[in-house]
């Protein structure tokens, strides 16, 4: 029997499928099919497709494809993975440790199911199994190159293990590679169907979040960031005047307009000129112009710096002022009540977030909160008291935020907030000022009476996990038992 690391040419593009256990970093997904095309067509239809499908095959067929993926699933996905990790656009999605070691057993449990017999109620199991797994490929946005050859490649496995089978014929062994290859296919056009479906709905929510990014409050949004970036070069000028040449400067890209800009701004003005030219001087300000600042030991030639750093300074003042002025107003994508941001576009910023973190080696962390005992507020002094507690906790919450930082809304007393570029010491020192600032100030009810109000806080740091819904999971579950040990608290997940 060949091995199965023969089956294609070493370093070739690859992907494999896996089951669609937990929310794994999944390949197999859609290809160009009738049914990605197609109207939303429900799990108990397909499962009565595959049915069909597979009453269709003798008995002796079945039993031998579904022994060949019992007998041969680990040695499939090992060259899987092993493949894929030579892949560059692969190897991005896989290099986080739980992700290579989770898939490699549920691409063993996938292989093993799809190509087992099922009776009619086990089949619809196993297509809700597939639509999940389109799902995940949607939201990790998995390159269709990656999958396309993910199919060829297991083909090519599933017919070299077929064909070192001594005891079928030639007949039989066709017969057994062709219902191999029916099974893979439906799987992809199950999958596909529904990657189009999500794909389609976040491609919407992007553009969406694009323009709400690029026209919420722009007045007051210009001058806040025309303010920071003052703010920023007045305190260098202020330090390099009062002789703190020997400290290291603050760069531009971690000022509260470098933040601000590279995870709002930049995202919002995306595909404008003006957006990439103040990404570029900010790089060169905080790699060129301040280490040359830094290194200055004469006046005249830190003089000479200075006047270069007002140059640059005025020319991302009037970028910005020409990005803003291209903006209109609206407010899409706000909660009601609270004016912060809702779920609508919490699965864009984050996605958008985990590629940065990835292309810059940086991290970001979750904290989710939650106000306590909150249904009591309503219960003792009303609905429109607890409203108006919920409404004072936003102001709170976004006044705690640094420029590129987030706030939402998920719903009743649920609130996010998303620290952008932050290790774990200063989150944690973060989520606690946010608790400490809330358990210690009066809110302020309709009728005049003050409370005290507390919130507990879960926090998870972003560990590389391509997926992120692994970080919200873990935020949820820090939360969870925040609340279970007592609540009013912090903890770490």
């Amino acid at each position: 029997m060949p091995r199965v690391g023969t089956f294609v040419t070493r370093g070739a593009e690859s992907a494999a499928p896996c089951t669609a256990r937990s929310m794994d970093c999944l390949f197999p997904g859609p290809r160009i099919s009738p049914l990605s095309l197609m109207p939303f067509i429900s799990p108990q239809a397909l499962a009565a497709q595959w049915w069909r499908l597979q009453q269709s095959e003798s008995p002796d067929n079945l039993k031998r494809v579904q022994a060949l993926g019992q007998d041969h699933a680990a040695q499939l996905a090992t060259h899987f993975y092993d493949v894929m990790l030579e892949d560059e656009a692969a190897s991005k999605l896989l290099n986080h440790e739980q992700v290579r070691t989770r898939l490699h057993q549920s691409m063993t449990n996938w292989v093993a199911s799809v190509l087992s017999i099922h009776d009619q109620a086990g089949l619809e199991k196993v297509v809700n199994q597939q639509i999940h797994v389109g799902q995940v490929h949607a939201r990790l946005d998995v390159p269709m190159f990656l999958v396309l050859r993910g199919v060829r490649s297991l083909k090519q496995g599933l017919a070299a293990l077929l064909r070192a089978q001594a005891l079928l014929n030639e007949g039989e062994r066709l017969q057994a590679m062709y219902w191999a290859f029916c099974v893979v296919d439906f799987c992809m056009e199950i999958m596909g169907q529904a990657y189009h479906r999500s794909h389609d709905s976040s491609s919407k929510a992007q553009e969406a979040y694009r323009l709400h990014a690029a026209t919420y409050s722009v007045g007051a949004e210009r001058e806040r960031q025309r303010a920071a970036l003052l703010d920023w070069e007045n305190q260098l000028l202020f330090d390099q005047a009062s002789g703190s040449q020997g400290h290291p400067l603050g760069t531009l890209s971690s000022s509260e307009f470098g933040l601000w800009f590279r995870h709002k701004g930049a995202h919002a003005f995306a595909g404008a000129p003006e957006s990439q030219q103040i990404l570029e001087i900010m790089d060169g300000v905080d790699k060129q112009l301040l280490p040359r600042l830094g290194l200055a030991k004469e006046a005249g030639e830190r003089l000479d710096g200075l006047r270069d750093l007002r140059e640059r300074t005025r020319t991302l003042a009037m970028l910005l002022d020409g990005l803003f002025e291209q903006s209109r107003d609206a407010d899409a994508g706000r909660d009601v009540l609270t004016n912060l941001l809702n779920r609508k576009f919490l699965p864009v910023i984050l996605n958008k977030e985990v590629a940065y973190c990835r292309e810059k080696r940086s991290s970001f962390a979750l904290l989710a909160i939650d106000v306590d005992h909150f249904k009591r507020i309503n219960d003792e002094y009303g609905h429109e008291a607890g409203d108006a507690v919920l409404q004072q906790l936003a102001v709170g919450l976004s006044h705690a935020c640094r420029g590129g930082d987030y706030v939402f809304r998920l719903g009743g007393e649920e609130f996010l907030m998303l620290l952008v570029d932050v290790q774990q010491d200063k989150a944690m020192v973060m989520a606690r000022r946010v608790h400490d600032q809330v358990q210690s100030e009066p809110f302020q009810l309709p009728s005049g009476r003050k409370i005290h109000v507390t919130v507990s806080i879960g926090l998870a740091l972003h560990d590389g996990h391509p997926d992120y819904q692994h970080t919200l999971r873990r935020a949820d579950a820090a939360l969870y038992e925040a609340k279970r040990n007592g609540r009013n608290q912090v903890v770490k997940g």
